[in-house]
């Protein structure tokens, strides 16, 4: 198969901290060296959150602001996709940062549960943050965490909520929601080649179900998340020490099934981004 496959990193997330694995970064600036390694790991995406001086997640856009700049100077022409979340914050503040134009951001169009909790995301504030991602020409990599959440976002395409083609992420492995099936799995990708035949999809498992999910998707062609902030470690008994280890993993799995790994500019080219700049 000669199709590159994205490699996407999750460097943070809200919930991981170090006393859950040292090397989970937290300060803009340990943010900013890991994704450096992911970056020469091989990894073209990195996706964002950011913490608060106490290490709580925060919707800060000055804080995203420091993030970007870093990771543009440090990782040029790796694309920046910032997550509008519903940890981070709550309403508007989700979208708080989408006036800096990362490249990406992260939506999810519908709601459902989470292990503890309802991750609620409303029409009113899925239609908001999907108008202010077209109003800045943010692409949104929407994160489908239920089977309707993949028919709502090609709904939105055709109706021109959404601008096409779709990248659309099936997050498998959360508790009390989607689970890590491989025949759900075979059964999304139906789904969405049905629903939006344009589309470009990619996959990220939760905990122990990272790699296993990571290998689904390399070898039935689509594209793959990894990082600290999806699983913490490389198996039952040893931490990851880093998030580059964990895209090492999905760059070895690219090499089993014969996927070159899409650098930066193939990233870029796949998903119609636009130019980076010249400085």
């Amino acid at each position: 198969m000669s199709k590159p496959c994205i490699i996407c990193v999750a460097i943070t997330g809200s919930v991981p901290t170090k006393a859950n694995n040292p090397a989970v970064p937290i300060t803009i600036s340990e943010q900013i060296e890991s994704t450096h390694e992911a970056f020469g790991a091989g990894a073209a995406i990195a996706h964002c959150h950011v913490r608060d001086d106490d290490g709580k997640p925060t919707p800060d856009p000055e804080r995203y602001g420091r993030l970007k700049e870093g990771i543009e100077a440090h990782c040029p022409g790796m694309i920046v996709q910032l997550s509008t979340g519903g940890r981070s914050g709550s309403g508007l503040d989700r979208g708080g940062m989408l006036p800096l134009r990362p490249d990406m951001a992260s939506l999810a169009v519908g709601s459902n549960n989470f292990p503890t909790r309802v991750y609620e995301n409303s029409p009113d504030l899925v239609d908001w943050l999907a108008s202010e991602m077209i109003k800045y020409d943010v692409m949104p990599e929407i994160e489908a965490f239920d089977l309707g959440h993949i028919v709502q976002a090609a709904k939105m395409a055709a109706d021109g909520r959404l601008k096409s083609p779709l990248y659309v992420q099936f997050v498998m492995g959360v508790k009390n929601a989607m689970p890590a099936d491989e025949r759900i799995m075979d059964f999304y990708i139906e789904t969405l080649n049905r629903f939006a035949p344009d589309a470009h999809w990619c996959a990220a498992g939760v905990g122990p179900a990272q790699i296993t999910v990571n290998e689904w998707a390399i070898s039935k062609g689509g594209h793959t998340r990894t990082g600290l902030e999806d699983n913490m470690r490389l198996n039952r008994d040893t931490l990851a020490p880093s998030n580059a280890a964990l895209v090492k993993r999905a760059v070895d799995l690219c090499d089993k099934y014969e996927r070159p790994v899409a650098t930066w500019q193939q990233a870029r080219d796949i998903l119609a981004l636009r130019p980076v700049p010249v400085v």
